[in-house]
């Protein structure tokens, strides 16, 4: 990303239209060819389906896509995003460091939604709060993965939270100090982790400081109500700094997630924007009938097949190895799901930032070796005819994911023969919970970019990252990202040593990686303001607004 906004797309942008065939700026004209009304609707309100019921409003205590979508429309941090992706000011409305280690934050003049000024104070608050370890952040190892001063003691419980390296000078003026140099900083707290939540609010409730009656927010939309399971109501925020350049006034969030409901009720009128997960075999007759209703656009995510290195079968190298090189990643991405991705042979998406790509040997070999080394592999593992290889394969409730599910249980078995795949299915939260305390074998995993970098991706398979779920643990990994951020490394120098990480994870076989999202969903002609040029998709209903239809 860009530290400030710019009015053209990026280059980024560019890159992934092209790969994905994609228009490179710009929206898409209403389905049919008809034009539509360029005057506000009288009635601002817009419902939108999420895709799953959050598993918590706090941004400190949360990992998820669905929650952050949310969350972002209520409180911001530092900094923000446009609608093409661009880093731009948020409660600071400019920033410094003259060795990007050291870094001043100028704070705006707003308020909280109950009319408290928003201060320097809450951001050291905040920090504070997601690196203690009472809070039991899941993105606790997230200041520390960036270098904030002091992160990893407090993490890990042998300092006190004050001892963190973030300072109020005064109570505009925010001092974050980091203990290596990061030329991406800034970019880095777009994240839902680096929001600030209203200290008097969390000690005053506590764990019920979320509930609509008691949150406290500085983003343009505050919650008006939450039917657990049914929706969540926003209304705007009118105490919020730009609120005269906010229009819709009402959003209703829904937790479908059945894409097939989804759709249903898109054609029904009853949702505006669906979630981003048309299913395979309705994408191309949605096209055909839709038109521009259906938007497409590039999107840094990683779907992925997770292994727990903490039990059996996957504690073994052999066996992570053998399925790896039989998985048929490319009927998978292109005949079953087949909306535009691309196959994965690395983690991060090679259009992020700051990568250099890694082709592994053994992308070209054909099938037929791939196969025949996997069976050689479990064979040394003491897998094979007379004793197959079972385990479970974990993934939550979506019927894209279940397709994909049984098509790679699938697809192994036609491969191998003695493989047999369980499959379980499990409720968004459920399912977090389960991965988090490695009580899987095998999960269906999807990983979005934080922010516009290589680090985003990769860090989370250090071995003390607390989203590292399979629990993949590498001194030699660990070594090579520490060096990314080295005094004196180079831009050049750090993509070779990320390239460098990624084949130590082909390597270990850490993970399977099956493919590079797309992007793709439903949303009506008159939803204005829409773009199709953030590849983080960090989508906000403030910059939309309900035309007449």
């Amino acid at each position: 990303m860009q530290p400030y906004p710019t009015s053209r797309c990026l280059p980024l942008i560019w890159a992934l239209s092209a790969a994905f065939g994609l228009a490179a700026c710009g929206g898409g004209s209403s389905a049919g060819g008809q034009t539509q009304s360029s005057e506000p609707a009288e009635k601002q309100e817009i419902t939108v389906n999420n895709g799953a019921e959050p598993e918590s409003l706090d941004p400190h205590k949360v990992s998820g896509v669905p929650e952050s979508n949310i969350l972002r429309q209520m409180l911001v941090g530092l900094v923000s995003t446009d609608n093409n992706g661009n880093t731009v000011p948020g409660m600071a409305q400019s920033w410094e460091s003259a060795d990007n280690k050291v870094w001043t934050f100028k704070l705006r003049d707003a308020k909280w939604s109950n009319g408290d000024p928003v201060s320097a104070e809450d951001f050291v608050y905040s920090m504070r709060r997601v690196a203690d370890p009472a809070t039991a952040s899941p993105y606790a190892s997230y200041l520390a993965d960036v270098k904030v001063a002091g992160a990893e003691p407090v993490i890990n419980g042998k300092a006190k939270p004050d001892t963190l390296g973030v300072k109020a000078l005064d109570g505009k003026t925010l001092q974050i100090t980091l203990t290596e140099p990061v030329p991406y900083f800034p970019d880095v707290l777009i994240h839902t982790s680096t929001k600030p939540v209203h200290r008097a609010t969390v000690e005053t409730f506590g764990e019920k400081w979320t509930l609509p009656a008691n949150m406290v927010v500085n983003g343009p939309y505050k919650p008006a109500a939450w039917e657990v399971n049914s929706q969540i109501v926003l209304e705007r925020n009118s105490a919020y700094y730009d609120d005269a350049a906010t229009t819709i006034n009402r959003a209703v969030l829904l937790p479908i997630s059945s894409a097939h409901t989804d759709i249903s009720r898109f054609k029904a009128g009853e949702i505006d924007v669906s979630y981003n997960d048309i299913p395979t075999e309705q994408f191309k007759p949605l096209q055909q009938e839709m038109g521009s209703q259906v938007k497409t656009a590039p999107y840094l995510c990683t779907y992925y097949y997770e292994f727990n290195h903490t039990k059996p079968p996957f504690d073994n190298p052999k066996v992570r190895k053998a399925l790896q090189l039989s998985l048929d990643r490319e009927t998978l991405t292109e005949k079953v799901v087949g909306r535009g991705e691309t196959v994965a042979y690395q983690f991060t998406p090679p259009a992020a930032q700051g990568m250099a790509t890694f082709t592994p040997e053994w992308k070209a070999w054909d099938k037929a070796k791939r196969i025949a080394e996997a069976k050689k592999l479990l064979a040394e593992a003491g897998y094979g005819e007379t004793r197959p290889l079972s385990f479970e394969l974990l993934y939550n409730t979506n019927e894209n994911h279940k397709k994909n599910a049984v098509a790679a249980a699938a697809l192994w078995k036609e491969a191998l023969g003695f493989v047999n795949v369980q499959l379980v299915n499990q409720e968004w939260k459920t399912y977090l919970d389960t991965r988090r305390n490695q009580r899987h074998q095998m999960a269906r995993g999807g990983w979005c970019a934080d922010y516009n970098e290589a680090s985003s991706f990769l860090n989370t398979y250090k071995s003390d990252n607390s989203n590292n779920y399979g629990k993949y643990r590498s001194a030699g990994f660990d070594r090579l990202i520490s060096q990314t951020l080295a005094a004196g490394v180079s831009p050049e120098a750090r993509a070779k040593l990320y390239r460098d990480a990624e084949a130590v994870l082909d390597q270990d076989a850490a993970t399977i990686f099956v493919y590079h999202y797309t992007n793709a969903r439903l949303v009506k002609p008159y939803v204005a303001g829409y773009s199709v040029q953030d590849p983080m998709d960090n989508w906000q209903i403030k910059n939309w607004k309900i035309l007449k239809h």
